[in-house]
């Protein structure tokens, strides 16, 4: 039990950010994140937690829900800030619906690659394997989609 804990506390933020980044929906990232630690507790012995597999577990659960509900993440979730933090909760939630919104504006191949990158910490080689890419696809991929959100960063604030 202590294993798995041990890799729920570890892997926990960063994987969270990559749902909620994915999936564009505090609720539902929520939802599959408790999901995704489910199935791996249930259906995998404790020497095969990894993050790529804790990561493909995710990634699939947020494309089927997306796929399900024809999912158009416009909005996230309200999360109630501390009152003393309320200006500062009130920038950063700003900033992070205006990513969300630019990203929407990426493919979903590309919006799923930058979601993994910048949340998971893994390699392009790890992140190759989840997506069944190449590594060199990964890495142009990413490039590219990295690219595209700036621009589309720099036309909403002009």
């Amino acid at each position: 039990m202590n294993t798995f804990k041990d890799f729920y506390n570890r892997q926990r933020q960063k994987f969270f950010a990559y749902l909620i980044r994915r999936a564009g929906d505090y609720h539902l990232a929520c939802d599959i994140m408790q999901e995704s630690f489910a199935r791996l507790y249930e259906k995998y012995p404790a020497e095969h937690f990894t993050p790529q597999l804790l990561y493909t577990i995710g990634r699939n659960l947020v494309l089927d829900a997306l796929r399900k509900r024809k999912y158009n993440p416009s909005e996230i979730g309200d999360v109630e800030p501390a009152a003393d933090g309320q200006e500062h909760y009130l920038m950063v939630r700003d900033e992070y619906r205006q990513v969300l919104a630019a990203m929407r504006h990426l493919e979903d191949d590309e919006r799923d690659l930058l979601s993994l990158v910048v949340s998971s910490e893994l390699s392009y080689r790890e992140l190759a394997e989840i997506t069944g890419l190449s590594e060199a696809n990964v890495k142009v991929k990413i490039h590219r989609a990295r690219k595209k959100l700036r621009a589309c960063l720099g036309a909403e604030r002009q």
